[in-house]
């Protein structure tokens, strides 16, 4: 992959940069995103992006995985979670102290939580007695959550985002019925998933507790946290990128979503690509918000899902896990996640276990 650079000025004096990004394999098209001059020459302020759906449509285009599996493939980028890979991570593990990835489930409505988790009791030790019983008291509950959204911590389906009536692997849209997903479903991740995770803190890189709504992570971002932690980023990892959204919104309280939201860049795409990544997740939904790109909104979502076949983790909870990598400074560690196996599922609620 080359990329090519330049300046111009735009509106009210500001200056952007251009990159260029050239997709391999043997492709002469070239793909332009903006983002600020100042990041560009390494005096980062707020890295940022335009484009149109046409660019969206041409770089899913260049970084498409159909077919790259078989024609039948439902697993997309978790081919590259070998068994081999697998035990390698295992074998990094030397501590057995375990770190949570996930937030509590979100039962309360907010500004960025619509949709609550309902919890109801079918039965509680306050009333225990009254059946008269003995031997058979007991509390019990239930729950109901929608996964998918901003504020519980799920992992995405395959089947989650549709594109002109397609998804992952060119499968019709039909497929995803009113009664659930008959391909692309999250019983794409029956077995679980056990293998290396990698956490770039690109707030701590940044030496911020937070990096604030808009901001657009870019490759430079990824590699200089890579630098600074001394981690590699490599074929069959969860790469796990923190942007602080958690410790932000304990400091400053829940704000809408499509208010602004920390994310990547859509020039972090064919990097991604590139390093072979199993599965990406965030403390945000991955894609920066707004995302400046007239006529999609959340492209990371529409590409990484739809054309690559990479499965997202949203909403997770990584605050914990980066005091966790700074105390020991280390940045690896096996990831395990265990998704519901809910036939037909678009998502799952998931805990991920980080363990060193």
């Amino acid at each position: 992959m080359t990329t090519e650079q330049s300046i111009v000025t735009g509106p009210l004096g500001l200056r952007s940069g251009i990159l260029r990004t050239r997709l391999p394999p043997n492709d002469n098209t070239q793909i332009t995103f903006r983002a600020p001059a100042d990041r560009l020459e390494g005096i980062v302020d707020m890295a940022t992006q335009t484009g149109t759906r046409t660019d969206v449509d041409a770089l899913a285009q260049q970084l498409s995985n159909w077919g790259r599996w078989g024609d039948d493939d439902e697993r997309g980028a978790l081919n590259f979670i070998t068994p081999e890979v697998s035990a390698a991570a295992a074998a990094q593990v030397s501590e057995g102290v375990t770190v949570s990835c996930a937030l509590e489930l979100a039962k309360t409505p907010a500004a960025d939580n619509p949709t609550p988790v309902t919890h109801f009791m079918t039965g509680a030790g306050d009333v225990s007695g009254l059946g008269g019983l003995r031997g058979l008291e007991s509390t019990g509950d239930g729950f109901v959550i929608a996964p998918h959204g901003m504020a519980n911590t799920h992992i995405d389906a395959l089947c989650h985002i549709l594109d002109q009536g397609r998804m992952y692997n060119g499968f019709p849209a039909s497929e995803v019925l009113s009664t659930g997903a008959r391909k692309n479903s999250i019983m794409g991740l029956e077995q679980g998933i056990a293998t290396r995770g990698v956490l770039l803190d690109i707030a701590r890189a940044r030496g911020n507790g937070w990096l604030e709504p808009g901001y657009g992570i870019t490759v430079d971002d990824l590699e200089a946290a890579e630098a600074a932690q001394g981690v590699t980023v490599r074929s069959g990892d969860i790469l796990l990128v923190r942007t602080g959204r958690d410790n932000r919104r304990e400091v400053e309280g829940a704000t809408p979503p499509f208010a602004g939201m920390a994310g990547l860049l859509m020039e972090t795409l064919p990097w991604i690509r590139e390093r072979e990544v199993a599965i990406l997740g965030c403390d945000g939904v991955s894609d920066v918000i707004p995302s400046n790109v007239e006529g999609s909104p959340l492209p990371i979502h529409h590409i990484i899902i739809t054309y690559m076949g990479v499965h997202l983790i949203d909403n997770a909870r990584l605050g914990p896990l980066g005091e966790a990598c700074a105390e020991r400074n280390r940045w690896e560690f096996l990831l395990t996640i265990a998704p519901l196996r809910l036939v037909g599922g678009t998502a799952s609620p998931i805990n991920p276990i980080a363990m060193f």
